[in-house]
């Protein structure tokens, strides 16, 4: 029984050890595909399903001066740049940081236009609500990529 309590034990260090070495790449690549692929999608029109409310968004925040046909090919840039970057590891300060701003944008039609956000504000979002407050989950990811990797950081 302790051959294998111990050999379960030493299978899960290794488990362990090979998440902490890779977990972080894995993450940075997997979030990379995420937004090289959405981002793909709104450079064909019709194609992403947040091209609408993304146009309205920047053309509000623009005051009218992005106009919807540039803005969803400003915005799909933007999310492919982040895609290269985060995929290839190259320029991650800069990466980053154009990340949060795209974040940022996107946390904007909770309160620019609500009423498509939520079913009943603020508790029950609608299916681009939902697809909004995931950007949580990215943005947490996106802390954990820029504290394990920026400045020599890494996982204890």
């Amino acid at each position: 029984m302790k051959s294998l309590i111990h050999r379960l034990n030493r299978g899960d260090r290794a488990i362990v050890r090979w998440m902490a070495e890779h977990g972080v790449i894995v993450l940075r690549v997997s979030l990379g595909i995420i937004f090289l692929w959405f981002g793909a999608l709104k450079f064909v029109p019709d194609l992403s399903p947040a091209e609408d409310l993304a146009q309205r968004t920047i053309e509000t925040v623009s005051f009218g001066v992005v106009q919807p046909p540039a803005s969803i090919i400003l915005l799909a840039t933007v999310e492919c740049l982040i895609g290269i970057g985060l995929i290839s590891g190259v320029l991650l300060r800069a990466t980053l940081l154009l990340l949060w701003l795209q974040m940022a944008g996107t946390v904007l039609p909770l309160f620019l236009f609500p009423q498509e956000a939520f079913v009943h504000v603020p508790f029950a979002p609608t299916l681009e609500g939902q697809y909004i407050i995931k950007n949580l989950v990215i943005i947490s990811a996106s802390l954990v990529i820029g504290g394990q990797t920026l400045r020599g950081g890494e996982a204890v």
